[in-house]
């Protein structure tokens, strides 16, 4: 049995994604469109001390979910994600960096150049 999103938002940025993977021949997009369709279970929450681990300044981040506020980011770096907890929206902004939503980044960079996803 096949289940299916009820968030029409949610299911309308699936499909754009699928449609710009087909259209710009990018990768990206199509396993960002695949992680975001898996179950509530496994979707990603990212907190905020994990971002700042695994990245490097003046990175952008991508994360197929939420990112939540626990944890300290002491470098500046772009966070593009689903939904934001307004704790990690606080700390990205004060480290610098800027909270992107997923569909914004796939006008400012329909190539997927230089990002790194997450979960």
């Amino acid at each position: 049995m096949k289940l299916t999103k009820t968030n029409p938002k949610l299911v309308e940025l699936i499909g754009t994604l699928k449609e710009k993977s087909y259209q710009e021949n990018v990768a990206i997009w199509k396993d960002v469109a695949k992680r975001l369709e898996r179950s509530n279970r496994r979707k990603a929450e990212v907190n905020i001390s994990q971002i700042n681990r695994h990245s490097s300044p003046d990175e952008t981040v991508l994360v197929p979910g939420k990112i939540l506020g626990s944890g300290e980011l002491n470098h500046k770096v772009n966070v593009v994600a689903l939904n934001f907890s307004k704790r990690a929206e606080e700390k990205i902004d004060a480290a610098g960096g800027e909270c992107l939503d997923i569909s914004e980044i796939l006008d400012k960079n329909p190539k997927g150049n230089k990002i790194r996803i997450i979960e």
